[in-house]
């Protein structure tokens, strides 16, 4: 089965081409190609809790710091690590990679 990014699990259509991306803007987890392959995503799909200036309930979120317990919450988040499973990359992995 394929695994899901945030945008096709969320229906936000904020990826490249996405219904919404003209009218609310291309989301930086769509586009950020330094976490392509992260948790087995597209671009920053499958780690999207780290990527700064994410859309969640309409409100673009800030940084990893200002947004991560909002995160936490999210079932899209809930649903990667065991679906990744050994393989699953953490936070800390994640920034540690996108510095």
């Amino acid at each position: 089965m394929k695994k899901q990014n945030c945008w096709e699990f969320k229906h936000c259509g904020r990826q490249p081409s996405g219904a919404n991306a003209a009218q609310l803007g291309v989301c930086p987890a769509a586009t950020a190609a330094s976490a392509n392959g992260i948790n087995s995503g597209i671009n920053g799909g499958r780690a999207c809790w780290a990527i700064a200036g994410t859309l969640c309930g309409g409100v673009v979120q800030g940084s990893y710091a200002t947004k991560v317990a909002n995160c936490m919450n999210c079932e899209f988040f809930k649903k990667v690590a065991p679906e990744e499973a050994a393989g699953y990359q953490t936070s800390r992995q994640i920034l540690d990679r996108l510095k």
